[in-house]
């Protein structure tokens, strides 16, 4: 065992990028799925797919390289990508931080009134690789809403990963405080609807999300967690490390029940995507976050139910009060520490499975927040 934390943090990567690398030679496949077998979240993530996979009819030219507004079509689609650093301001505790982020905002819109995505990426990803692997921009277009790429710099960690294992305001304290800075700058310089600020992430990304879900639960109208740790337990690299292999040694609930007031928390919406083959994150660590949504949204009494459907390579789980989902668990057959139906060519993402970034945005559809009365939200995550 490394004696040191940056080699732990070093064998952690290079088992993603083996990962990876096997997932990228056979995700190749992509399963049929009869309409009568999906859900509503389900089935846009299909018919998205199959839209985007469909072959072209023949003799149909592909769009002129230099037509593309970035390095492929999928990630910048038909809208504008904006390329910035935020400064979040000082605090009693640290200094200015500076967060670099890529905005997309879909063609020939108008910004005020839409809604806005947060897309956080996981370790050894750039905006960039996490945009075009996602396919986000896509969808961006489709339904006319806005994403934002926060980007971790190399400064703050060597392999660009977030410190969703620590709350302190020097690491993941500060990290999450600076995208709900930015998110609150970008709502009063394009107009986007504060009441609809949505949070996405993937492994380490989805750590962080689900340290914004606690610390500024009235900033976001939902939560996506795609292959991420449970919360609450780690407290250090090395734990985070033994978390992300084992799950949580504690019942879920009890971590969260420790860190947040349940009487005063206003509830999250949250869809929880998990690979089977997941050698990085452990399944069992997406099984401890649905239990600790469900618990954070007091899912509990006779107005409250759950459905399981199975699916051709997919399982989905919706937690629901009054008829209406809550939480969306997805467990994903045959997938590894990747974004599920996504492009196989870029790290982290593979094809497998239903498409991730559909399923995310029919969850988020429709989910408000009421806009916020202070600058800062009240709610903090307790130590």
């Amino acid at each position: 065992m490394p004696k040191h934390l940056t080699g732990l943090w070093m064998n952690g990567l290079q088992r993603m990028l083996a990962v990876q690398s096997r997932a990228a030679r056979r995700a190749v496949r992509k399963a049929a799925l009869h309409p009568s077998q999906v859900t509503r979240a389900a089935r846009a993530a299909q018919a998205f797919a199959d839209a985007i996979h469909a072959p072209q009819a023949a003799g149909a030219a592909a769009p002129p390289r230099e037509s593309r507004v970035g390095p492929r079509a999928a990630a910048w689609a038909n809208g504008e990508w904006r390329r910035a650093t935020h400064v979040a301001p000082a605090t009693s505790q640290r200094g200015e931080r500076e967060l670099p982020y890529g905005l997309y905002v879909p063609g020939q819109a108008s910004t005020p009134g839409m809604p806005l995505v947060v897309m956080l990426h996981g370790c050894k990803q750039t905006s960039e690789q996490f945009a075009e692997g996602t396919r986000m921009n896509l969808l961006a277009d489709r339904h006319g809403f806005a994403v934002v790429y926060p980007e971790q710099t190399e400064r703050a960690h060597s392999h660009g990963c977030w410190h969703w294992y620590d709350a302190r305001e020097q690491a993941g304290g500060g990290e999450a405080d600076a995208v709900v800075s930015l998110v609150d700058a970008l709502v009063d310089e394009y107009g986007f609807d504060g009441s609809r600020v949505y949070v996405a992430g993937m492994s380490a990304g989805a750590g962080l999300a689900a340290l914004l879900a606690v610390r500024a639960p009235r900033r976001f109208a939902a939560v996506a967690l795609h292959s991420g740790p449970v919360f609450g337990e780690a407290q250090s690299g090395i734990a985070a490390l033994d978390v992300m292999r084992r799950g949580a040694r504690d019942e879920p609930e009890a971590l969260i029940e420790r860190r947040v007031d349940l009487d005063a928390y206003p509830g999250m919406p949250a869809i929880v995507l998990q690979g089977d083959d997941d050698r990085v994150v452990a399944p069992i660590n997406g099984e401890q976050l649905v239990a600790q949504f469900v618990r954070l949204n007091r899912l509990t009494g006779p107005a409250t139910d759950a459905a399981e459907e199975r699916h051709a390579g997919f399982v989905v789980r919706e937690y629901r009060r009054a008829g209406r989902g809550v939480v969306c668990a997805c467990r994903v057959a045959g997938l590894d520490h990747a974004w599920s139906g996504g492009d196989g060519a870029v790290p982290f993402h593979s094809s497998t499975g239903p498409d991730a970034s559909a399923m995310v945005w029919d969850f988020f559809a429709g989910k408000r927040r009421a806009q916020p009365k202070a600058a800062h939200d009240a709610l903090a995550e307790r130590a």
